[in-house]
């Protein structure tokens, strides 16, 4: 891959790149995903977007997403698929032969919560290979593709964010493989940043809280009553792909430069622990 940017850019130089900033969004077809890339098309962003939905199933939002004028590709993929990592990178090349941010935010649920002592291998092996060796491997491609990036001198200081929840610290027996994932999302968070720190290149993790999206349309009564009656949260409301959303725009703003391997919580105040 840093053969390849190294090639562009050498072939066609800066003239060749779009003017306008791209961001590659994975998950990007709905909920936060989709929030994040219509926050930052909103802002001027180009906009690639990865997501398992095929294309005509979406195209509605995409359209919202186009209609602040800026370059949109969608790119129906998985992120647990090498060949699909190696896809993606291609055409972020290709079409807008740069990259200023990575939001690492694919990630799926089991199909079937389990208590730990019954989850499959099936369940653990879906889950992990695409919330954390997804995220681990486009990471390790799109971190070689900016390193050329900074070397070049072109003027891009590129910044990677990954979006893991407050599972990462909050015990969930009966989804145990998710937690463990979420988990794991906050260590390649503190290993990029160590690692790709002498280059400039920031990287930073988000831990959503009970954001409404199809992802918790399932367990909605069950959030509702401990939001509201129960009180889990300070702020006692539903967390929205928005608030996630503008927390990306943050980190993207370049106003945390001092900054890396830092955890942003977006979850209504969960984190802090209250008698």
């Amino acid at each position: 891959m840093a053969g390849l940017k190294s090639f562009a850019l050498s072939l066609f130089g800066k003239e060749d790149m779009i003017t306008n900033k791209a961001a590659l969004i994975t998950g990007g077809a709905r909920g936060i995903g989709l929030g994040v890339a219509t926050q930052l098309a909103s802002e001027g962003y180009a906009i690639v977007l990865t997501g398992r939905t095929p294309e005509e199933q979406i195209k509605e939002p995409i359209n919202k997403i186009k209609s602040f004028g800026t370059p949109v590709i969608y790119i129906n993929g998985d992120v647990a698929s090498d060949e699909s990592r190696k896809a993606v990178m291609q055409k972020v090349d290709s079409e807008f032969g740069r990259l200023d941010v990575l939001v690492n935010n694919a990630g799926v649920a089991p199909r079937v919560r389990m208590d730990i002592l019954a989850t499959t291998e099936e369940s653990f092996d879906f889950v992990l290979d695409i919330n954390l060796k997804g995220t681990f491997f486009l990471s390790q491609r799109v971190a070689n593709y900016m390193v050329e990036e900074v070397k070049q001198n072109i003027g891009i200081t590129p910044i990677i964010i990954n979006v893991s929840s407050i599972s990462a610290y909050t015990s969930s027996t009966a989804r145990g493989e998710y937690c463990i994932s979420k988990a794991g999302i906050s260590m390649i968070t503190a290993l990029f940043a160590d690692r790709l720190a002498e280059y400039g290149i920031n990287v930073y993790e988000i831990r959503p809280g009970i954001i409404a999206t199809e992802m918790t349309a399932a367990v909605k009564e069950k959030y509702d009553r401990l939001i509201l009656e129960e009180s889990i949260l300070p702020f006692k409301r539903w967390g929205t792909p928005e608030d996630v959303a503008n927390a990306v725009s943050v980190l993207c703003s370049g106003k945390l430069a001092y900054s890396t391997g830092e955890i942003i919580n977006v979850d209504g105040g969960f984190h802090i622990r209250r008698l």
